[in-house]
């Protein structure tokens, strides 16, 4: 399937979780990322949420990731509009960090450090899809693939997504950057 009917239909399916199906599987994507055999990386980038989208919240995640390491730093993405570009840049945060929501009705942190993208270690990616290949589908505006190729090839790109890969991507093109690990609530999908 070509991404745009991907978006459509999972942006469908993940609409229809109830309340009680989105905790079970926020429990369950949880105890998969706790199986995976890495070190929890000092330098995360992670993602807000948009409010009701019923997107996968990877805070539980962060609140995991904070406990195993004492001294990581968390950033989110802040995006930078101007006539000529349409990027993303990583800005750490804190407890006491204050976040706005942008034109797109997500939140950004107001203030922190901006970190370059060779210090990022791992970054959860939002997604509504991923295949069977590591090829996701995002939001569709290219943000999250043109910032991962400004990281080190040993960044981990990893996805979480309530529903397991079924369907390739067809239409996958050379600025698309693939998952090192897709998580999904029943298995972890290794791809690199």
């Amino acid at each position: 399937m070509k991404k745009e009917d991907l978006r459509f239909l999972f942006k469908q399916r993940r609409s229809e979780l109830t309340d009680q199906m989105k905790l079970k599987l926020d429990d369950l994507l949880l105890i998969q990322f706790q199986k995976l055999s890495i070190d929890i990386p000092p330098n995360i980038m992670s993602y807000m949420i948009k409010e009701g989208s019923n997107e996968y919240d990877p805070q539980y995640i962060i609140d995991y990731c904070s406990f195993k390491n004492l001294d990581i730093n968390i950033s989110f993405p802040v995006i930078l509009k101007d006539i000529y570009s349409a990027e993303m840049n990583a800005m750490t945060a804190n407890s006491d960090t204050k976040f706005i929501t942008n034109s797109y009705g997500i939140p950004e942190p107001t203030q922190g450090n901006e970190i370059s993208p060779e210090l990022i270690d791992m970054v959860i990616v939002p997604l509504l899809y991923f295949d069977k290949s590591g090829n996701r589908v995002g939001y569709g505006k290219g943000y999250y693939d043109r910032f991962l190729k400004k990281c080190r090839k040993d960044c981990l790109k990893i996805g979480f997504s309530y529903f397991s890969p079924a369907e390739p991507i067809e239409d996958i093109n050379e600025f698309d950057v693939p998952l090192d690990y897709g998580i999904c609530p029943d298995t972890i999908h290794e791809f690199h």
